[in-house]
């Protein structure tokens, strides 16, 4: 998704408490040093994404406790949707009075990938290439995606490469 917004097919925000929650549960999968190598470069490539000065809408939000930043910044940046595996903790009472949008990210790049087919395919092929340990192809990286959670993706572009 980040090499999408690089390219300014979107734009991407977050706040520090998503920075937090995002190293919090990385860490838990690789190397500390790795993650913070990780958040530096998103802070390096995207210097105007980090939203601030949301925290007094935290108190009248409805969503679930643990995301209430999430639309809390979200809301502050007025952004038109939040991208999120959890789509369940946005029920729609508590966005559509900001008319946010909940989007699950295998839906948001099935989006993109029908606004932009070539430019999406593109940076699939080249984020394959670009794994420094070991180069993937384009069909281990849509395995890969298809475990990570966009499963409907990955046969999407199965199906235009094919």
């Amino acid at each position: 998704m980040l090499r999408l917004a690089e390219r300014g097919r979107y734009r991407a925000l977050w706040s520090a408490d998503i920075v937090d929650e995002l190293r919090q549960n990385l860490v838990e999968l690789v190397a500390p040093t790795a993650v913070d190598s990780l958040l530096g470069q998103m802070a390096a490539a995207f210097p105007d994404a980090e939203v601030t000065g949301y925290e007094s809408l935290l108190a009248g939000l409805t969503c679930d406790p643990k995301d209430r930043h999430v639309l809390a910044a979200a809301i502050r940046a007025n952004t038109g949707a939040i991208v999120t595996f959890d789509t369940g903790d946005f029920p729609t009472s508590s966005v559509k009075p900001y008319e946010i949008e909940i989007i699950h990210p295998d839906t948001f790049l099935l989006d993109q990938l029908d606004l932009a087919p070539v430019a999406v395919i593109n940076e699939l092929v080249h984020q394959a290439a670009a794994n420094r340990r070991a180069p993937r192809t384009l069909p281990q990286l849509l395995d890969a995606l298809e475990r990570a959670g966009s499963p409907a993706l990955a046969d999407e572009v199965r199906r235009r490469t094919a």
